[in-house]
């Protein structure tokens, strides 16, 4: 019977104020559905890094007979200077940081290239003008910067290439794109907080009547407040149970049938386990906010 008057008590003002409860419910929706949509994203980035992270490579290029760098000065590197770095790639320091090593000679390299260009360019361009290149697979390739500073600058080597450093600006965009959807989500639910907690001071005022006489009879604080926390947490709830199916729908039809298959580059993607992992903090976030917000609101009200 408690139980039932409480939950009687809390319906009873929703619907007294059904007009504010929907905008809890839409503020709660909006921000809430940024929030899944930040985690999602972070998600994505950590995914794309770890994927081309795994197939990046470190390429030193040795001197041609056209490069103009200063360690190129006496032109096309030597067998003694290829000897050279290719030593060093295998000795005792470098080896352990290395998971796979190719070397692609000048005419290796000429015959790529017109394979891939076509004939007409075969006669463009000579075998001497191609740079023989180490390409490298690290085991972690956080430690690009140890192959880098050990060839950079030495005779016989034009340049050394990390092929991660080329996906850089689109991670750093999309770190930025995610902070902008984390700040979005913070404002909207600073917003969702503060309009829960007017609804609550309405609904209360609206029945101060009924709460005098509550206290008369001896209802203990805990029985007053609790149908107007539970107020608050069923509009939230409801908000945040429209965001999970906002971002479940976002992943399905946005990711899972759109970018998949239009987006070749990029050959893993969140799908429904992250978003299915996703619902459950939305949910808790939206009905924690409510809850301490509701609840924050009716006691300062009663002390008033």
């Amino acid at each position: 019977m408690r139980f039932g008057l409480i939950m009687s008590e809390a319906f009873t003002g929703l619907r007294r104020n059904l007009s504010m409860v929907v905008s809890v419910v839409l503020v709660t929706f909006v921000s809430l559905t940024f929030v899944g949509a930040a985690i999602l994203m972070q998600m994505q980035i950590g995914k794309m890094q770890d994927y081309w992270a795994d197939r990046a490579q470190v390429q030193i290029f040795m001197c041609t007979s056209i490069s103009q760098t200063d360690t190129c000065a006496a032109g096309v590197a030597t067998e003694e200077q290829v000897t050279a770095v290719r030593e060093q790639l295998e000795g005792e320091a470098l080896s352990p940081l290395i998971r796979d090593l190719r070397f692609e000679s000048s005419q290796e390299a000429y015959e790529n290239v017109v394979e891939l260009l076509g004939e007409d360019y075969a006669s463009v361009i000579t075998p001497d003008q191609m740079n023989q290149t180490f390409w490298i697979n690290l085991v972690d390739h956080r430690q690009s910067d140890v192959i880098s500073e050990a060839f950079t600058g030495m005779q016989g080597v034009e340049e050394v290439k990390d092929e991660l450093q080329y996906l850089e600006p689109l991670f750093s965009a999309l770190t930025i794109a995610t902070y902008i959807a984390v700040g979005i989500a913070a404002l909207m639910l600073v917003a969702a907080v503060l309009l829960i907690a007017t609804t609550i001071r309405l609904s209360a005022y609206a029945r101060r009547r009924e709460l005098g006489i509550m206290r008369l009879v001896g209802a203990s604080n805990r029985f007053i407040q609790t149908p107007f926390i539970l107020e608050g947490v069923f509009a939230a709830l409801i908000g945040s149970l429209l965001a999970s199916a906002a971002v479940i729908a976002g992943v399905h039809f946005g990711v899972d049938q759109y970018l998949r298959n239009r987006v070749e580059f990029v050959t893993t993607w969140v799908g429904m386990g992250e978003a299915w992992l996703v619902v459950p903090a939305i949910i808790l976030v939206g009905v924690a906010l409510a809850a301490l917000s509701a609840g924050f609101a009716i006691r300062r009200w009663l002390r008033a």
